[in-house]
């Protein structure tokens, strides 16, 4: 059991080295998507039920611009790749 947990934590510091296949920029902008995706789950779940779910907008706002300024710099990354980098 120990060594299982030892060996999902090594590959989820491989995330963070230089020589990985992962795209961080999609990692963080899908966390944040999600966040904002449960936060509206949460809004109408509490809105069926009669109160008001009171979180700041600018939270809310914040995770809105982590998500497209990640998912808008790996597209703007993406289109303007030179034939080196490939």
């Amino acid at each position: 059991m120990l060594n299982y947990i030892k060996k999902k934590l090594m590959k989820f510091s491989s995330i963070f080295k230089d020589e990985n296949t992962i795209n961080e920029k999609n990692v963080v902008g899908f966390a944040s998507f999600a966040i904002m995706a449960l936060f509206a789950t949460a809004d109408i779940i509490t809105g069926f039920s009669g109160k008001d779910l009171p979180v700041q907008e600018f939270i809310y706002n914040s995770f809105v611009i982590i998500t497209l300024g990640c998912f808008g710099i790996d597209g703007i990354t993406k289109i303007f790749k030179t034939k080196k980098e490939e």
